[in-house]
């Protein structure tokens, strides 16, 4: 069983400033993600931001709920990330949004992230 404990979660105000001045932007539906190569204070190949926007969900129990399935899809998927990120020795922040109106459906979410993951790990590749 994976853990997606605390580690993953980024915290610097530095960094999430930096992800929307200097980072890149990758849109996959439902989700708009920015992404940069960092160097993290915790050993692990990425961290992350969840954000789901007031706009769109009024209610925090929506809000709630939204980042709760995406932290359970991320949790899930993670692993398509962490090996490319290994194998190319980067570090990344990434600040995730959901961008839909509608509340996700949890198994929609979860080929929705896998997609997701996908696309970054050929962002990546790109990169190099």
């Amino acid at each position: 069983m994976e853990q997606f404990g605390k580690q993953y979660k980024l915290c610097s105000k530095k960094i999430i400033e930096s992800l929307f001045s200097e980072g890149k932007q990758l849109r996959s539906f439902p989700f708009t993600v920015y992404f940069r190569e960092v160097e993290l204070t915790e050993d692990v190949s990425f961290q992350i931001v969840i954000s789901a926007p007031k706009r769109q969900f009024k209610r925090a129990h929506d809000r709630n709920r939204v980042k709760r399935l995406m932290r359970e899809t991320i949790r899930k998927k993670k692993l398509i990330l962490e090996s490319e990120l290994q194998k190319q020795q980067k570090q990344i922040a990434l600040f995730v949004i959901y961008t839909q109106r509608e509340l996700p459906v949890y198994i929609e979410l979860l080929s929705q992230t896998e997609k997701l993951m996908n696309k970054l790990t050929s962002a990546l590749a790109d990169e190099k």
